[in-house]
């Protein structure tokens, strides 16, 4: 089996070449994004392997069939970029639910140490010899409340992270989870009240119409002054033209930022020896209480393994038999289930 990948980048191969060896799949990789610019590139092969930063729209998809392309196995968990409604009935598509949520979840705690605890001040300073302690005060997280938005894997692997700093959980999740909530520690909330409550809102929820923005003007008026957001799900959560005018007004304490709403043509490339364009995350990363990492959340040995075991079997499955548990369109789903959202 030949397999078109897609931004692939260094990190990505000795995984991809191990699992895919074992199981008889050829990668050719391409630094180029998937788009309709290079959708042509797949010409030849059985599928395509794409990340969150390739585009799936209905254009490319109509010519991923024409080519005969059988599927696109996505290498993450997100989906947004892909239409995928034009995609029912016509290709398949696989993804990896699930590669390491301790990965993301260690990740956005790692974040906001770092932010309230000034640590990436700290390093600055010491190596300029520079030991001052003004303007270095942090505070404690035993005993702070925090929000979780969404509660699928990685949503639960930062609550129990957050339990084991002593701090009370509000969580929100349009499905709970069951025996999570205990009543006292950790506890559902509607969003008014976690946004109203909450010392620090972390974000681990998908993408959707619903999602979209989920952090705006409105949401940030109702929390508390001070508070610090993190986001290290998907860029597009997060209105960030609202979070600067929060940041700028001091309302927002602080901001942990692993995504942006427009990453895909900044994030996983070197653009230091060129003037950045966008000029709100080029505002936000020149506030003194804002990190911004580049999508790296996921970037772990053990993540990176997962990804290529999970796409590789993905994709061995998938053309072997014509179904996977790790489809997103199921065979048994109707256009209608697709439509709303059933068969996701």
């Amino acid at each position: 089996m030949k397999i078109a990948f897609f931004d692939a980048k260094n990190y990505d191969k000795p995984s991809f070449d191990r699992f895919g060896g074992e199981q008889d799949v050829e990668f050719k990789y391409f630094e180029a994004k998937l788009n309709e610019d290079t959708v042509e590139l797949a010409a030849g092969y059985d599928g395509v392997c794409v990340f969150v930063n390739d585009t799936v729209n209905a254009a490319v998809i109509d010519r991923l069939c024409e080519l005969g392309i059988k599927l696109i196995a996505l290498r993450c968990a997100g989906f947004n970029n892909v239409d995928m409604k034009h995609a029912f009935g016509r290709i398949h598509v696989v993804r990896v639910p699930a590669y390491s949520p301790y990965a993301v979840a260690e990740h956005t705690m790692a974040l906001l140490l770092t932010s309230i605890r000034r640590i990436h001040k700290a390093y600055i300073r010491t190596r300029d010899f520079n030991f001052s302690l003004n303007n270095m005060t942090g505070f404690d997280l035993h005993g702070k409340t925090v929000g979780v938005i969404g509660t699928g894997r990685i949503g639960r692997v930062f609550i129990d992270i957050c339990r084991g700093f002593g701090m009370k959980v509000l969580c929100y999740d349009k499905f709970p989870a069951q025996g999570l909530d205990n009543g006292d520690t950790v506890r559902y909330a509607e969003l008014d009240e976690l946004f109203a409550k909450s010392d620090i809102i972390s974000l681990h929820c998908p993408l959707t119409e619903e999602t979209y923005h989920i952090i705006d003007v409105d949401s940030l008026s109702k929390c508390k002054k001070g508070v610090v957001l993190l986001n290290t799900s998907r860029g597009a959560l997060v209105d960030a033209e609202a979070l600067l005018a929060g940041i700028k007004s001091r309302h927002v304490g602080a901001a942990c930022l692993d995504v942006y709403e427009e990453e895909s043509d900044l994030f996983f490339e070197d653009n230091s020896g060129h003037i950045l364009e966008d000029d709100t995350l080029a505002r936000l990363i020149s506030m003194p209480n804002v990190i911004v990492t580049s999508h790296q959340a996921f970037l772990t040995e053990e993540a990176l393994s997962n990804i290529a075991e999970t796409t590789v079997q993905n994709i061995v499955e998938l053309l072997a038999t014509g179904s996977c548990p790790n489809e997103l369109c199921y065979r048994g789903g109707t256009a209608e289930d697709c439509k709303s959202g059933k068969c996701f």
